[in-house]
């Protein structure tokens, strides 16, 4: 799809440095892909934030536990795989 958009001189002259005029839609098309990764990625941390409470998990209630908690599941994952 074409589309028209205005950015700063400047920015273009450094995205043509880096890439070369022939490469300018398919760079800015990247950005845009990883700048809305980005944000699908933070608008699913704020909708989830707060999910898991510590009366659900009690192994998670302190950072120590939860240290603990990761070191004994990857111990786990490690003999499992050691069978």
């Amino acid at each position: 799809m074409r589309t028209h958009l205005i950015l700063p001189e400047e920015m273009v002259k450094e995205v043509d440095a880096l890439v070369g005029k022939r490469k300018r839609s398919q760079f800015v098309g990247e950005a845009v892909r990883e700048k809305l990764r980005r944000e699908n990625l933070l608008a699913a941390l704020a909708a989830t934030a707060g999910i898991l409470s510590a009366e659900d998990y009690p192994e998670w209630a302190t950072s120590e536990e939860v240290a603990a908690w990761v070191h004994d599941m990857r111990r786990q994952d490690d003999e499992r795989l050691e069978r």
